[in-house]
C-alpha cells in the first residue's frame, strides 16, 4: 500500500534525509520525501500500518498534520450501531474515527491522502449503513426530523382493533372480539409493511457483521407474529396467539423513533437558530450608489451600510457613525455596546439605535457566528471521557442480549413449555434496547454545549466541559482578566534633567509599538494624546517577563519595562502606590524616567471571585505585575493567594506544581505569555479580546471580558454533567430492572415495546431541560 503523508517541521534537505533514513529503517517500509511539497510518499508491506510510520516520524521530531472529515450517518437505530460504523472506519489505515449516535456524524482525523472520503464512504456502507460528506461551509448538520408522522400513525390504526381484541378478552366480552383471520390480516400488514425498516436494517448489520437494535425488534416481533400466524392457519382454536403482541411492538417503537427524531432536532437546534440570525440580504456601496445584494455575494472591503433595527450582516469596522449593537447572541452580554469610528462590529449582533457604515473584514463563512457555529458543532459532535463506559458496553450488548433471550426461551420451555418461553424471550428481545444508553451521554452534550454557545461560552469539545465540572482551582492573570486590562497612564517623571515628560512619552511609545502588552496601549494613546509622532527604532526585542529593548535613532538603546531591568535604581527615588504600576524608562543602562499606570477592578470580580469560591474553587492570581499592585486588586476582589512578579517559565511551573498537588486546576490568560501556562491546566480558558495565540490553546473561550462568566461556565459544566449521570444512571437502571422482569415473565412484550420506546424519549426530553438553564441564577454567591 502506497500513502503520502504531509510533514511539517521539516527545514532544509538535512530534515528530509534524516525521515527517509528512520523510515528506512522500519521492517517492510520504504519511503521517499519530497522538501519542496513537504510530503513522503511512504509504500508499506502487507501488515504493516500507519500509526507506526506517523509514531517514527514523531519520535524524529517532525509531525504529521491530520486532515479532518464530517460524515453525516444515516441508518443507525441504536448504540449499537454506532459502535459498529466506529470500529468499522478505525480500521482503516491512520484513522481515528468517533461516531456519535445523538447528532448521527463522524468525525474522522486521518493523515492527508491516506483515505479518500469514498473509501470511508464505502466503509459505512458495508457496514449496513448510509454516509455523505459534510462540507465545512455547510455548517452545523442540523436538519428537521425526516420521520414522518404516518410512519407511526398508520401502524397505530392497524393496531387498534388488536389492542381492542386484548381489552375485550381481558373483560371477558367474547361477544365483542375480532375474529382471527382478521387479527392475522390486520398483524401482517404491520409487521410486512411497517415492520420491513426493522428487517432491512437488522439484514444489512448482520450482513456487515454486527447486530443492533433491528436485529432484537425484527427477531421478537417475528416469533409472536409467526407463532400466532401457525396457529391461526392450523386451526388450533384452542392456543393462545399473540398478534397484538407483535403489532403494539412494532407500532410503539416506530412512535418511540419518531419522538426521538424530534427530541434529537429540538437537541441539536442552537447553532440553527444562530445561524438565522444572520441577515441574509445587505446594504453595499457600489459604484457610487447604494445597493442591496444577497449576503453570499458581499466580498471583503466593500463598504456596508447598517441602519437603526437591521441585523449586521458582516465582521467589520466602523468607518463612521454612531449606535448601540446588542451584541447578546456572541457575548451573553445583555447589555447593548456603543460603537463609532474604529469600533469593531460581528455579523448577526443588530443595531439599536443609530447607522453605521462599516469596511467589511469577513464575510460569509470568515465571520465570528461561522467560526463559532463550526467550533460549537465540533464540540457537540465530540465525546466525553465519562461516555467510554456506555461505548463498551453497547458494543457487545446486543449480542449478550441474543444470547440472555435464547437462554430464556430454553429454561422457560423446560420448566413451564413453547408459549410462555416465547413471550419471555421476545419481552427480552425488545426490552433490551440500547438506545437509551447510546443517548445519555451526547444528547447532554448537544444541548449543553448550544446552551453555552447562546451565553458566549464556547467549548472546544466534551472533554472540556466534562473537566471544567470538576475543577477544584482556579488561577487568573491579572491585567485584562481581574481588571478591565486598559491600564492609562497617570503621570510621567524625569529623573534626568536632559529629557522631559513629552519626550520620554514620546521614546517610549516609539518603542512599545511593537508590543501587544495592555500597558504598551497605554503608551500609545499617550503619545497620541499628546500628538507625539512616533520615532523609527531598531533592533526591537521583547525580553519575557522583563520588557522591550530597542535602538532609538540617535544610536542609543532604549529599555521600557521593569524597573529594576529597565537600568541601575535608587529605591529612594520610587514611590510606591497600591493601585499603579510603574514602568522604568532607561537609556544605556541608566535610569531616567517613569511612568505611572493604573488600571481599574472590573466591577464584576469581586462578584465573580465570591461566585467561584461558592462553587468551592480555590482562586489564584498569577501576575507579572509587582508585590504592591498584585496585592491591592487581590484585597480588592477578596483572592487570599496571589504569586506576584512571576516569569511566563514560572507561571508554567505554578501550574505544573498545583497538577502535581492533585489540583484540577483551570487557568485563565489573555496573553501571549499566558499560553505556556493555559496549555499545562486541565482546562484553559481563554478571554475573547484575548490574543489568537491565547484562544487557538484554550480549552474554553469566553467571548466576553467577565470572570463571570468562568463561574457560569463552571455552573453550566455542572448542570450538564449531572444530566450525564441522571441519564446513565436511567439507562443502566431501566436495563439492569428490565431484562430480569421479562426473563421472569413479568412483563407483557407490548408493555416491554412501550418500556423501550419511551425510555430513549425520556432520555432526550431531560437533556433539553438544559435549555432552560439560567447563568445568573446557577452562579450567585
Amino acid at each position: 500500500m502506497d500513502v503520502s503523508l504531509p510533514i511539517s517541521g521539516m527545514t532544509c534537505a538535512a530534515c528530509a534525509g534524516r525521515i527517509e533514513k528512520v523510515l528506512g529503517r522500519l521492517e517492510g517500509v520504504s519511503a521517499q520525501v519530497n522538501l519542496a511539497t513537504e510530503t513522503a510518499r511512504v509504500s508499506l508491506a502487507d501488515g504493516k500500518d500507519v500509526p507506526g510510520v506517523i509514531a517514527a516520524i514523531r519520535k524524529a521530531g517532525y509531525d504529521v498534520k491530520p486532515a479532518q472529515t464530517q460524515l453525516g450517518l444515516e441508518g443507525m437505530t441504536c448504540a449499537a450501531c454506532a459502535a459498529r460504523i466506529e470500529k468499522v472506519l478505525n480500521r482503516l489505515p491512520g484513522v481515528t474515527a468517533t461516531v456519535n449516535f445523538a447528532t448521527e456524524t463522524a468525525l474522522i482525523e486521518q493523515p492527508a491522502g491516506v483515505n479518500t472520503t469514498d473509501i470511508m464512504i464505502q466503509a459505512v456502507r458495508k457496514a449496513g449503513y448510509d454516509a455523505h460528506e459534510i462540507k465545512p461551509e455547510a455548517g452545523q448538520n442540523s436538519r428537521p426530523s425526516d420521520t414522518p408522522i404516518w410512519s407511526w400513525l398508520a401502524p397505530a390504526l392497524l393496531t387498534a382493533p388488536l389492542l381492542w381484541e386484548m381489552l375485550a378478552m381481558t373483560a371477558g366480552w367474547h361477544a365483542l372480539m375480532v375474529p382471527r383471520m382478521w387479527q392475522m390480516l390486520l398483524a401482517t400488514l404491520v409487521q410486512s409493511g411497517f415492520g420491513w425498516r426493522f428487517y432491512r436494517g437488522a439484514w444489512h448489520t448482520v450482513k456487515g457483521g454486527g447486530a443492533n437494535m433491528d436485529v432484537l425488534v425484527a427477531l421478537g416481533t417475528t416469533v409472536a407474529w409467526l407463532f400466532s400466524t401457525v396457529v391461526v392457519l392450523q386451526g388450533r382454536d384452542d392456543l393462545p396467539v399473540y398478534f397484538e403482541a407483535s403489532a403494539v411492538v412494532i407500532t410503539l417503537v416506530c412512535l418511540g423513533k419518531w419522538l426521538e427524531a424530534r427530541a434529537k432536532h429540538r437537541a441539536s437546534q442552537a447553532m440553527s437558530e444562530l445561524m438565522q440570525l444572520q441577515p441574509r440580504d445587505a446594504r453595499v456601496e457600489r459604484g457610487g450608489m447604494l445597493l442591496e445584494v444577497p449576503v453570499d455575494q458581499l466580498k471583503a472591503g466593500e463598504i456596508v451600510i447598517v441602519r437603526h433595527g437591521d441585523a449586521v450582516p458582516v465582521d467589520g469596522e466602523v468607518i463612521s457613525g454612531e449606535a448601540v449593537v446588542d451584541e447578546s447572541m456572541l457575548t451573553g452580554e445583555s447589555v447593548p455596546v456603543p460603537k463609532s469610528a474604529g469600533s469593531l462590529v460581528f455579523a448577526a449582533t443588530r443595531n439599536h439605535d443609530g447607522m453605521l457604515r462599516i469596511r467589511a473584514t469577513g464575510v460569509g463563512q470568515h465571520t465570528q457566528l461561522a467560526e463559532i457555529v463550526r467550533l460549537v458543532a465540533a464540540a457537540q459532535g465530540s465525546k466525553a471521557p465519562i461516555q467510554r463506559l456506555a461505548d463498551q458496553i453497547a458494543a457487545v450488548f446486543v449480542p449478550v442480549v441474543l444470547l440472555i433471550a435464547l437462554g430464556t426461551f430454553v429454561v422457560t420451555w423446560w420448566l413451564a413449555g413453547f408459549t410462555p418461553a416465547m413471550l419471555n424471550a421476545v419481552a427480552v428481545l425488545v426490552i433490551a434496547c440500547p438506545c437509551a444508553l447510546g443517548l445519555a451521554t451526547p444528547s447532554a452534550v448537544m444541548v449543553g454545549v448550544g446552551r453555552g454557545a447562546h451565553l458566549g461560552l464556547l467549548f472546544r469539545n466534551a472533554a472540556a466541559l466534562e473537566h471544567a465540572a470538576h475543577l477544584d482551582t482556579l488561577v487568573v492573570d491579572k491585567t485584562g482578566t481581574l481588571t478591565e486590562g486598559k491600564p492609562g497612564v497617570r503621570s510621567v517623571r524625569a529623573l534626568t534633567e536632559e529629557v522631559d515628560a513629552h519626550t520620554l512619552v514620546q521614546w517610549a511609545a516609539s518603542l512599545e509599538a511593537g508590543s501587544e502588552h495592555p500597558l504598551a496601549k497605554a503608551l500609545l494613546d499617550e503619545a497620541a494624546k499628546r500628538q507625539l509622532p512616533l520615532l523609527d527604532v531598531t533592533g526591537f526585542a521583547v525580553i519575557a517577563g522583563q520588557g522591550v529593548v530597542g535602538a532609538l535613532p540617535d544610536g542609543s538603546t532604549l529599555r521600557v519595562g521593569r524597573v529594576d531591568w529597565a537600568g541601575d535604581v535608587d529605591e529612594d527615588m520610587i514611590p510606591a502606590r497600591p493601585d499603579e504600576t510603574l514602568i522604568g524608562i532607561g537609556r544605556d543602562q541608566k535610569l531616567i524616567g517613569l511612568v505611572a499606570l493604573a488600571d481599574t477592578v472590573r466591577a464584576t470580580s469581586r462578584a465573580a471571585v465570591a461566585a467561584l469560591q461558592a462553587q468551592g474553587i480555590n482562586v489564584i492570581m498569577l501576575t507579572g505585575d509587582n508585590q504592591t499592585a498584585a496585592h491591592w486588586v487581590a484585597q480588592e476582589t477578596g483572592i487570599k493567594t496571589v504569586h506576584a512578579e512571576v516569569l511566563p517559565a514560572d507561571k508554567a511551573q505554578v501550574i505544573r506544581t498545583l497538577g502535581a498537588h492533585n489540583k484540577r486546576v483551570a487557568m485563565v490568560g489573555d496573553g501571549v505569555n499566558d499560553a505556556p501556562a493555559l496549555a499545562l491546566a486541565d482546562v484553559s480558558y481563554a478571554m475573547g479580546a484575548g490574543s489568537n495565540v491565547a484562544i487557538e490553546t484554550a480549552d474554553i473561550t469566553l467571548m466576553r471580558n467577565d470572570l463571570m462568566a468562568v463561574a457560569h461556565s463552571v455552573a453550566l459544566a455542572r448542570a450538564t454533567l449531572r444530566k450525564i449521570r441522571q441519564n446513565l444512571f436511567f439507562a443502566f437502571v431501566y436495563n439492569t430492572l428490565g431484562i430480569p422482569l421479562a426473563m421472569f415473565g413479568l412483563l407483557n412484550p407490548a408493555i416491554a415495546g412501550a418500556a423501550m420506546a419511551l425510555s430513549s424519549v425520556s432520555v432526550v426530553s431531560n437533556a433539553l431541560m438544559l435549555r432552560r438553564w439560567q447563568a445568573t441564577r446557577a452562579s450567585q454567591p
